[in-house]
């Protein structure tokens, strides 16, 4: 029983050595390809782990080849290849730089197209959620409208305005988010000054329906909460946030909660009104009903992707073109 427990110890100790000399052997040979200076089993390696999807070692061999095929043939493919690799290793900014000297040093290449794409794209994957540093949001929206009237023509054009739409989109809810921010805080003033500086700064922001609707509460709340003495002009401010709102937007989804403000404040300045009924509806029950609706429309708008086979997730893009093959 012993022997046999022995004999079982030395086959799996026996195995596991086997495994762990395979390892080092292969990393062996791919180190040694690495360090070589044939370039022609180089080249044929780095495409064999371009092709098996062993990007991190392709872009290695790509990078060491850079050197040794400077002014030849090759030049052009190793170093759109070496590129292609950090971008399929999600290694989006060592990408970008390698497609940057691309494009410069070969302008004409048929990889030059496809090269100032996919850096735009490197750009976008670098940047950052809205709550942090936009800086590369700003640089890669400058990029992708410079790319997009050098080359109108180009099949990436809805590409690039899809990362467009996102990005400043992005823009859009920080700066909203950060004026409302104040309206958290309950400082009224500041609120609706900020919210109308988002407004002045960009008339466009896709959050401009919130942006209106928090400047007519800010200026309702900060009314109501003044003292008896100033809430008459107070509630006129009021008055003209929420004409201003319904003349814009006269079937949001705020209309309801506000045309309940604007009985209340009309009440308020002693004009007469008919609030029965609504008088002791709160915010809080807007607010609930407003989840039930965004809930609604989201489940609407999930439902309407599904059926036209709209991905949400964007994967990184990969179109080859032809020059792979011949120049094997």
């Amino acid at each position: 029983m012993i022997i046999k427990m022995t004999m079982n110890k030395v086959r799996l100790m026996a195995m596991a050595f086997f495994a762990v000399s395979l390892a080092v052997s292969c990393k062996s040979q791919y180190e040694m390809l690495l360090n070589s200076n044939d370039a022609e089993a180089k080249y044929k390696m780095a495409l064999q782990y371009f092709e098996e999807e062993k990007y991190p070692k392709a872009a290695s061999l790509f990078e060491s080849l850079s050197v040794m095929t400077s002014g030849t043939e090759r030049d052009d493919t190793v170093q759109f290849y070496w590129g292609l690799s950090n971008y399929r290793s999600k290694d989006y900014y060592t990408a970008e730089t390698n497609f940057s000297k691309f494009i410069e040093n070969f302008p004409r290449s048929p990889f030059a197209a496809q090269a100032s794409f996919l850096r735009l794209d490197c750009l976008y994957r670098s940047t950052y959620r809205y709550e942090l540093d936009q800086t590369p949001t700003r640089v890669a929206i400058a990029a992708i409208n410079e790319f997009m009237i050098d080359s109108p023509d180009s099949p990436d054009i809805e590409k690039c305005n899809e990362m467009l739409e996102d990005l400043n989109g992005r823009l859009d809810q920080k700066a909203y988010e950060a004026a409302r921010l104040y309206y958290k805080m309950e400082d009224y003033i500041a609120s609706r000054v900020a919210l109308r500086n988002v407004l002045k700064e960009n008339s466009d922001n896709i959050y401009r329906e919130d942006i209106l609707y928090y400047i007519a509460m800010s200026s309702y709340k900060y009314a109501y909460l003044s003292v008896h003495s100033k809430q008459k002009d107070r509630y006129l401010t009021f008055i003209d946030d929420y004409l201003n709102f319904i003349g814009e937007l006269p079937d949001s989804k705020y209309r309801r909660e506000l045309d309940i403000l604007y009985k209340r404040a009309q009440k308020a300045l002693g004009r007469p009104v008919d609030i029965s009924l609504i008088d002791d509806v709160d915010e809080k029950y807007f607010v609930k009903e407003r989840k039930k609706l965004d809930k609604e429309t989201r489940r609407m708008e999930k439902q309407k992707k599904e059926e036209t086979g709209v991905k949400k997730e964007r994967k990184p893009f990969f179109r080859l073109d032809s020059k792979l093959n011949e120049t094997r």
